[in-house]
């Protein structure tokens, strides 16, 4: 039988390297940014460590029985460079688990930024090494090629989607976000605007934030949401293709606790869908050839998946944050030509998206968001941190003779 509709469920796996108190007395005697002491909240291994054990590890043995269970069940996740090495390092048990659920062949990875960078906006170079970066190693670890791409953050524009399209990528994801999608519909494929073959994806926000962000809210009209609940809100829109559920890999054990029931909603989910016939699951780059394009999508403003906006002031919106991405892409040219990994690769750990968002002012609706998120009590110590860890790099350049 001809499945007329499909689940795409897209799952994002990544943990930054945290910056550890790192003051102006560090500056050019300490070169270890990343080495926070046991304990506390910027400690990388401990972090990964806790998340590994409160949702990678128990998911991933839910995708395990799910996909034993249901034999049309699969999904499309992105890991980035960044949490692989963790796990590589500081919880080899966790990689061992998405390796089981990849070699099933009924998972897809998507690429992205090996450093989860903001780097398409400000180094094209820079963004094409990183992008190479993450598939090399994707290749290692997993023994896979990606065919579909995602951009830090979900951030999309025509030009993201156009590079894309160049480098023979199948499919794009994107914010299905209201003024960006106008009249359409995020549960179809789309073409987007100035490209020949790729596909674009969009995300179904309303029913992946039901799950995300609003599960165990009990404040929320809608609590408790029971599997069967949300069946008849993706059955509302029974005559559209598609339900692009994107969300971060944390949803499942860190973002939303164990005994909030999210486990149990996650292994319902295939058997609940599938009842219907006609229904099944896709990867991102099944979907994006499954089903013909029903129009253009055109964004020339970037769009991402987070907070109100869905813009990049999550990221960019104050002083502080252009002004320290600005000057640490200003050292890429001596930075590279050094020639030093050691120093490369610590200044591509600074690039990660995370560390602007910690230096985020926002107070209004996502102020609690960006603080939950955050290790540092402030924006501003988020801030002293980076900014100190800038000037020693600057610092090590200039011991080797550059002009910075």
């Amino acid at each position: 039988m001809t499945k007329s509709r499909a689940i795409v469920l897209y799952l994002h796996v990544h943990q930054p390297y945290r910056i550890r108190h790192y003051t102006i007395f560090d500056t050019g005697s300490a070169h270890n940014y990343f080495d926070a002491p046991s304990g506390s909240r910027e400690n990388n291994a401990d972090v990964a460590r806790k998340v590994a054990y409160k949702s990678y590890i128990p998911t991933n043995e839910r995708l395990m029985r799910m996909i034993e269970a249901h034999p049309e069940f699969r999904l499309s996740m992105s890991i980035t460079g960044t949490i692989l090495e963790q796990l590589e390092n500081y919880c080899p048990e966790a990689l061992e688990s998405f390796k089981r659920v990849i070699a099933t062949g009924r998972v897809e990875i998507v690429a992205e930024t090996y450093h989860h960078s903001l780097a398409f906006f400000y180094s094209r170079t820079e963004f094409e090494a990183q992008v190479k970066m993450h598939a090399d190693k994707v290749q290692q670890l997993f023994g896979v090629t990606p065919t579909a791409f995602r951009n830090t953050e979900l951030s999309y524009n025509n030009d993201v989607a156009k590079w894309a399209d160049n480098a023979s990528y199948k499919a794009i994801l994107c914010e299905g976000w209201d003024p960006v999608m106008g009249w359409r519909s995020p549960n179809f494929v789309y073409r987007p605007s100035g490209t020949k073959d790729i596909r674009v994806l969009t995300k179904n926000y309303k029913l992946s934030d039901d799950i995300a962000f609003r599960f165990s809210n009990r404040s929320w009209e809608e609590f408790p949401l029971t599997t069967d609940k949300f069946m008849d809100w993706a059955n509302a829109s029974w005559d559209q293709p598609l339900l692009n559920l994107f969300m971060d890999y944390e949803t499942f054990g860190e973002h939303q606790w164990e005994d909030s029931g999210i486990f149990d909603f996650l292994e319902h989910l295939p058997t609940a869908w599938l009842r219907n016939p006609e229904h099944t699951f896709m990867t991102v780059t099944e979907a994006s050839t499954a089903f013909d394009a029903v129009d253009y999508l055109d964004v020339p403003q970037t769009t991402t998946w987070a907070d109100t906006e869905r813009d990049l002031t999550a990221w960019l919106g104050n002083r502080m944050q252009q002004g320290s991405i600005g000057a640490l892409y200003d050292l890429e040219q001596q930075v590279v030509s050094s020639g030093d990994l050691q120093l490369i690769e610590d200044w591509r750990k600074l690039q990660a998206s995370d560390n602007f968002y910690y230096m985020c002012t926002k107070w209004w609706s996502d102020g609690d968001v960006h603080a939950y998120f955050s290790p540092y009590d402030t924006p501003y110590i988020a801030y002293m941190n980076f900014i100190n860890a800038y000037h020693d790099i600057k610092f090590r350049l200039m011991e080797k003779g550059a002009e910075v």
